[in-house]
């Protein structure tokens, strides 16, 4: 049986999807529905059941036929500042899954972030030495950073583990995140409702307004990767999750425009003062080791995945609330 936590939010919830794609059934479905939509996302996927995940934890050793756990839940609101309620959620919560995958020797493939990477200076090297430097520039990405020095430091692991650093994720089932959905989703709402997207101006001289950059991919092409360190298990460590190339909010906005077929336009905004000194004006993955590490499928560009997310989900389902 596979378990997969966070599974009836965004990513989870198509990474159930994919494994079902896949041929698999056997799922332990771990969340909690703290959002009333979320339930929306696990319409249509097949599971064995679905827990707490609370409850999961006083239940682990309950479960004999754990085979595999994926552990993709975690609070990912950037802007929180309650260091405790962040590090309960996305240190003390995943050092007790990792822990009993290591007793039992499961594998286990969790979610990281690239807001470990804080502001770029130390670069975007996935490379075990480099992951000590990093600084993070909030609190959701000090502790994605802790959990990933922890494993590294740990005694006792599983034969198998992989921690993936998800760089800017967009695509279906993210409508229920509000602020903390993609800039794909903000922005084609924005542009639906009012005909304008908003980008903020920029305050770096390097950079035009609507030209600082991300790495975007599409959450289609991590449910493959996940797929993939599910399925081949070979050197354990942790990976950038991207698609290993920038693309400004401009060209972002322009294909949104040109996918909905709305008659919009781009309107530049201030920044808040207080994110300015922790604004990211440039993202993008590199994404050697997981191509080293076997990896070589391609992944959808970012006009491939906009014009897909756009036509066959945004407008179809009008998710807009």
């Amino acid at each position: 049986m596979i378990v997969i936590t966070g599974a009836s939010g965004f990513i989870g919830s198509v990474v159930l999807g994919y494994f079902n794609q896949k041929g698999r059934m056997d799922i332990l479905a771990v969340d909690e529905f703290d959002n009333s939509l979320k339930w929306r996302n696990l319409s249509a996927k097949k599971f064995v059941d679905f827990i707490d995940k609370e409850e999961f934890l006083t239940k682990l050793n309950d479960y004999k036929d754990i085979t595999s756990i994926i552990h993709l839940g975690a609070n990912t609101d950037t802007t929180v500042s309650d260091l405790k309620t962040l590090m309960t959620s996305n240190f003390e919560y995943s050092k007790r899954l990792f822990s009993f995958a290591a007793d039992k020797n499961i594998p286990f493939i969790y979610a990281s972030s690239a807001a470990t990477y804080g502001d770029g200076s130390n670069g975007y090297m996935d490379d075990e030495d480099n992951l000590f430097k990093l600084r993070p520039l909030n609190a959701y990405g000090f502790t994605k950073q802790l959990f990933d020095q922890w494993v590294l430091l740990s005694c006792k692991r599983p034969y198998f583990w992989a921690g993936l650093k998800f760089f800017n994720v967009y695509g279906p089932n993210e409508y229920h995140k509000g602020k903390m959905a993609s800039m794909v989703y903000q922005s084609y709402c924005q542009l639906v409702k009012n005909k304008k997207i908003k980008l903020f101006k920029s305050y770096d001289n390097k950079y035009a307004h609507g030209e600082q950059k991300r790495d975007f991919i599409y959450v289609f092409d991590v449910a493959k990767i996940i797929y993939y360190f599910y399925k081949h298990r070979g050197i354990s460590g942790i990976y950038n999750v991207g698609a290993g190339n920038a693309e400004s909010f401009n060209t972002l906005a322009h294909l949104l425009i040109k996918y909905s077929k709305i008659k919009g336009e781009i309107e530049y905004i201030d920044m808040p003062t207080n994110i300015r000194d922790k604004y990211q004006y440039y993202t993008e993955a590199s994404v050697k080791k997981i191509v080293k590490s076997g990896f070589d499928k391609s992944l959808y560009s970012i006009e491939d995945g906009i014009k897909e997310y756009v036509e066959q989900y945004l407008k179809m389902e009008d998710q807009c609330f």
